[in-house]
Parts: structure tokens; sequence; C-alpha cells
């Protein structure tokens, strides 16, 4: 009998969160030891934001609703419902949610996204 060419994700691992944020990956090393990339659901508060961070993988986000603000390398880019952005290995990035209403979005990085790789900077 052969391997089984597919998976079926029906309880994505609840990334644990002090901020409001809802995380929820598919796939990816939390959820199903997945090296080679991460899909992951995400809903940020109204005036959410993290630490700026320098990845070591690229990552691509969907936004469903809301918008989502990014600095990248010192510009500004608001993502609105139905736009989505490539953001390279690399580049020094803060993701934020300064606006009134939730963001909802996935975010797919390759390879995937590793905690030991995202290098945030402390907030000082």
């Amino acid at each position: 009998m052969s391997e089984k060419k597919y998976f079926l994700q029906t309880a994505p691992f609840r990334v644990p969160t002090t901020d409001g944020k809802l995380i929820e990956e598919h796939f990816g090393l939390a959820s199903t030891r997945t090296e080679a990339f991460s899909v992951a659901h995400m809903v940020a508060p109204p005036h959410w934001s993290e630490p700026h961070q320098t990845p070591e993988f690229d990552e691509v986000t969907i936004v469903l609703r809301g918008r989502k603000q990014i600095e990248i390398d010192g510009e500004t880019v608001v993502l609105s419902a139905g736009q989505t952005l490539h953001i390279k290995a690399g580049a020094r990035i803060r993701y934020a949610n300064p606006f009134d209403e939730e963001v909802e979005y996935w975010s797919i990085c390759v390879p995937a996204f590793d905690i030991n790789t995202v290098n945030r900077e402390d907030e000082a």
C-alpha cells in the first residue's frame, strides 16, 4: 500500500499569545513539523503591533478583511482586503494594526516560520 499523498488539516495548532492576536498554524513546525513552509490564519485586534524583526524566511501575507500596516526597511505599506504582499528574507519589518477594526489574514512562510530565525528585536 502506498503512502498518502495529502494531509487534511482539521485541528490547526493555536499558538499561545499574550497580545490578543489569534494565530492558528495549519502547517509548519509547531503543527505538523513541516520545515519547508508554514501556513497560518491570523486575526490581529485593533491597535496591535509587534517588535521589529529581520526574518530568515520569505513571507507572503494575504489580507481577507481589515487593513494591516507593515514597515519594510523604513517604508510603510498598508495592505487592504484582497491584497497580497511578498517580503523577502532579510528585510527589517514590523507588523501592526494601528486601525480601529481587526485585520484577518493568512501568512505563508518559506521555509517555515521559526521563532529562532524570526530575529525579533527587544522592545526597549
